[in-house]
């Protein structure tokens, strides 16, 4: 019997099962259906947040109270020992560094913004200076930003973000008019490009004004968030290296003790959100590797109960001249078979999951080649481990025991 005349035989016994067959590799499909969704979702965000974090440009860090904090006892300890970051600090940046192109200082709160009977809440609210348009990407679709001269003055203009703007201003004349935000009248001169949404948050949702005219309502307390842009793309450590400097030295911070602020890069962020995610892959990978086993086991003793069945076929066949080899793999296909088809039936049923994801969910989602040709070489595996046992069984059949049991 040739390997052919094998797999023939071990479809057709699958065939002939329809039901047993598919409730088998039903586990199988739902551990690697879990498998292809994890994975195109988690390849979905990593996409998305690098795409994201990729406006602010390679040349660009940001200096903050806390930096990036990874855990809740980081965040009290930065939060006691660390001082807000002042005016006096982004002087000192600017007189002691020689690789640093733009610096700006920004503030942020939340409000409600109102004209008339219109109103939108839960406006984020960026107070900052002129830089933040040169070095941040907020691109100006009507009107125009604040100028370095309006902040000087504390000018109570604004910048409006689209979902904020459409809101106030249906009919699209907003510039030059005026809304109330912090309490106090801001004239919109200028209307920001759509930006559309994060995770099912708009981001366009958000009023730009000069920082100086918010510390003029609301003081000057709470740290600066300072955003800084480097001279050379290719000396951005350096750069980092002269304001870490310049701060260290200007909070008598001793050399040997740790930054008493945060620096926080676009290759940082991406990096801990990569090792979130590869935490996540984990856990998935091993709550769908128990369940591979399982269906293993499943088919394990599925196969076996077909050997009981089968016992006098396996006689008669050896019998007639079928050597050990042929029965095992007879039996071996029909384990790796149903492996390989709940695989494939699985890859399609997790395609068909992050479709649906991307349709009805914010979420990204985007399915890898490696990932179903994966899926289904490792159930085919798991195919192969798990049917060894049932094949070696039904090949060691003494074929004079078979057909006696049969006719007992």
């Amino acid at each position: 019997m040739t390997r052919l005349d094998g797999v023939r035989l071990a479809l057709a016994s699958l065939i002939e099962n329809p039901l047993r067959s598919f409730l088998t590799l039903v586990g199988i499909a739902m551990g690697v259906t879990a498998v292809i969704f994890v994975v195109s979702v988690i390849n979905g965000l990593n996409l998305y947040v690098a795409e994201k974090l990729s406006v602010l440009g390679p040349d660009v860090f940001v200096v903050d109270k806390y930096g990036i904090i990874k855990s809740h006892e980081e965040w009290v300890r930065a939060l006691r020992r660390n001082p807000d970051l002042k005016w006096e600090d982004v002087a000192a940046i600017r007189r002691q560094t020689t690789l640093v192109d733009k610096i700006a200082v920004t503030k942020d709160t939340g409000t409600t913004v109102k004209r008339g009977k219109n109103s939108v809440t839960d406006v984020y609210v960026r107070a900052a200076t002129a830089e933040v348009f040169e070095i941040e990407p907020y691109e100006i679709a009507d009107g125009r930003a604040f100028s370095s001269a309006e902040v000087d003055r504390a000018a109570r203009v604004c910048v409006l973000g689209w979902d904020v703007a459409d809101t106030l201003f249906p009919r699209g004349d907003g510039v030059g008019r005026e809304v109330t935000a912090l309490g106090r009248g801001f004239q919109v001169i200028g209307v920001g490009e759509k930006r559309g949404s994060s995770f099912g948050q708009s981001e366009d949702n958000y009023a730009m004004i000069p920082i100086t005219a918010y510390e003029k309502i609301r003081g000057s307390w709470g740290s600066l968030s300072i955003a800084v842009r480097a001279s050379d793309p290719n000396r951005v450590e350096d750069a980092i290296d002269e304001v870490r400097s310049a701060l260290r030295a200007r909070h008598h911070v001793k050399y040997n003790d740790d930054d008493d602020f945060g620096i926080v890069t676009a290759d940082a962020l991406m990096t801990l959100w990569r090792d979130l995610t590869v935490m996540i892959f984990n856990v998935a990978v091993f709550v769908v590797s128990i369940s591979l086993v399982v269906g293993g086991i499943v088919i394990m003793n599925i196969m076996l109960l077909t050997v009981v069945e089968r016992t006098r076929e396996i006689g008669v066949r050896k019998a007639v001249g079928a050597r050990y080899g042929d029965i095992f793999f007879q039996f071996l296909a029909e384990s790796v078979m149903l492996c390989a088809l709940g695989g494939v039936l699985g890859v399609g049923m997790g395609w068909a999951g992050v479709g649906l994801v991307r349709v009805l969910t914010p979420l990204p989602a985007k399915l890898p080649l490696w990932a179903p040709i994966l899926a289904v070489s490792v159930t085919s595996a798991v195919g192969v481990f798990f049917g060894l046992h049932p094949a070696r069984h039904a090949g060691r059949l003494d074929p004079i025991e078979a057909l006696r049991s049969e006719t007992v």
